[in-house]
């Protein structure tokens, strides 16, 4: 999510001929507004319960892992899409460069959030033992126990293994080939949660957290970024994208994250379908970025809200932690 939106693109005809045509913009419309839709909902999940927060909203905060999975496919797409047109217009794809670029997009604010833990943490004891460890490796995701203000960094590290690991399967087989990889990622991810319930029980609560059980939402964004041009080419994907029910995909997708109650159902079944929902409505919103819908996504206030979604996201538990007494803390728990 720390990653720029400002590349080259194809725009998509929204009811025209199904053929993405070439454009010289170097913004992909909606994409910011989606991520503050995204960072909205995860801001309300850690608001849930606290005196500030009305409750008759309280059922918004059950979408705060739907709004990280917004992020994870949106991530996929973007990434995937830098490394296509860099192949595109080099006949190749530095890791050396890709890398380099991202150290200096995600490191220095993700390393700067560690530092002020770490001062809080000599003062107020905040963290569990490890914590910084495991954060500062990017390796949270695999942390069982761990301290409220790193918690969230699981989607961070989720990322990062994502950015050191999909550019190197491009590179070494190719787009081609990198589009079966991301397939397969799809098709595999559910049994790997179902394999880690019965084998890793210790390990359950980060199930959804691990990478090889939450990598396919990344896949299905990577796999739009590399077949998208096919898609616009065949009549029943047109046909979903300008259907005049295409709703009800995001209000399916959204539903299914209900599902959680029944984990075997929701690691087989809702999570796939949840991120191919996403995926769709992605392609929708940026196919359709004159509609309203799109206007609003575009919308300067949405839009700038977005481009600081990945400060919000990261420095967000600090102020949101319901049961502390600390000074910074904002928020209070309507249970203390």
């Amino acid at each position: 999510m720390a990653d720029g939106i400002r590349i080259a693109v194809d725009s998509i005809p929204v009811r025209q001929t199904p053929s993405p045509t070439a454009t010289t913009s170097k913004r992909i419309p909606t994409l910011d507004g989606l991520r503050a839709v995204s960072i909205i909902l995860v801001l309300l999940n850690h608001l849930v319960g606290t005196v500030y927060y009305p409750a008759i909203l309280s059922p918004l905060g059950s979408f705060g892992n739907f709004g990280v999975r917004v992020f994870f496919v949106i991530s996929g797409y973007l990434i995937t899409s830098l490394l296509i047109k860099e192949d595109e217009r080099t006949g190749s794809i530095s890791l050396k460069n890709f890398y380099l670029r991202q150290v200096f997009r995600i490191f220095p604010a993700a390393y700067a959030y560690l530092l002020v833990l770490a001062v809080l943490n000599a003062r107020y004891q905040i963290l569990h033992r490890y914590d910084l460890l495991f954060a500062a490796t990017y390796l949270t995701n695999f942390h069982l126990s761990r301290a409220w203000y790193v918690g969230h960094l699981w989607s961070l590290a989720v990322e990062e293994q994502f950015y050191m690991l999909w550019p190197m399967v491009l590179v070494f087989l190719g787009i081609r080939r990198g589009s079966r990889v991301a397939l397969g990622t799809i098709l595999l991810s559910p049994i790997a949660r179902v394999a880690s319930w019965f084998a890793l029980p210790m390990m359950r609560e980060r199930i959804g957290e691990m990478f090889f059980t939450i990598a396919d939402p990344i896949a299905f964004g990577c796999l739009l970024a590399i077949q998208r041009r096919w898609l616009w080419l065949q009549r029943w994907y047109v046909a979903i994208m300008n259907s005049r029910w295409f709703f009800v995909v995001p209000i399916a997708a959204l539903a299914l994250r209900f599902t959680n109650q029944h984990p075997m159902t929701n690691f087989v079944i809702a999570q796939p379908l949840m991120n191919l929902g996403i995926m769709l409505t992605l392609d929708w919103c940026m196919s359709h970025a004159s509609s309203p819908v799109g206007r609003f996504l575009d919308w300067k206030p949405i839009a700038f809200l977005g481009t600081l979604s990945y400060w919000l996201y990261l420095w967000q538990m600090p102020f949101l932690n319901p049961f502390s007494t600390a000074p910074w803390t904002c928020c209070r728990s309507t249970f203390a």
